[in-house]
């Protein structure tokens, strides 16, 4: 796969995301129950469905653009390495984030986010090699600012921030390095 198919990849899970906001807003923001509550039998299902879900346009839009350009910098290593990091990402850090959460609703998928950048610093750091070091650059360049995300905010989960970046250095350290084969 090259990042050109890379990119298709998480701009098609990107427009769900989209295309799940508008029916979101226009039902009320009913869906948003679905979210990820936390020590809540019924926010286990949230672990799965809360990073589809965002609490406003802005909100989806604030987690857009850094999903398709990380997304796309891992998911340029193949649509089975892509794979593999985001459901680490999204069940360990949901499952953190359920175990360990404030009360409340958490949605939105910047705990994706947050992972997909520490897997890519990570990546770096126990792989080194000149591609991974390039990518996990311009992830830092682009995206260092996410450090701050880690802190608490009124009205941002940090938890879902600070789940989603440890299950990011828990994939790179456990999922094995891509083959060259492993393109698919």
């Amino acid at each position: 796969m090259n990042i050109v198919d890379g990119f298709r990849v998480v701009a098609g899970l990107a427009g769900l995301m989209l295309a799940l906001q508008v029916i979101n807003a226009l039902s009320g923001y009913s869906l948003n129950g679905f979210g990820l509550l936390p020590q809540s039998p019924a926010g286990l299902a949230g672990i799965v469905v809360a990073p589809f879900l965002h609490g406003s346009f802005v909100h989806l839009a604030g987690n857009l653009l850094p999903f398709l350009v990380l997304g796309t910098l891992v998911a340029a290593e193949g649509r089975r390495r892509f794979v593999a990091v985001s459901l680490v990402v999204v069940l360990l850090g949901g499952l953190l984030v359920w175990l360990f959460g404030r009360e409340g609703l958490h949605i939105g998928a910047s705990g994706w986010v947050f992972g997909l950048w520490t897997w890519l610093l990570a990546r770096a750091w126990y792989r080194r090699s000149a591609r991974n070091l390039l990518a996990a650059g311009l992830a830092l360049f682009l995206y260092g600012g996410l450090v701050f995300g880690l802190l608490p905010w009124r009205g941002t989960s940090f938890e879902s921030h600070i789940a989603g970046a440890l299950a990011g250095l828990v994939a790179a350290r456990l999922l094995p390095p891509a083959g060259r084969g492993a393109r698919a």
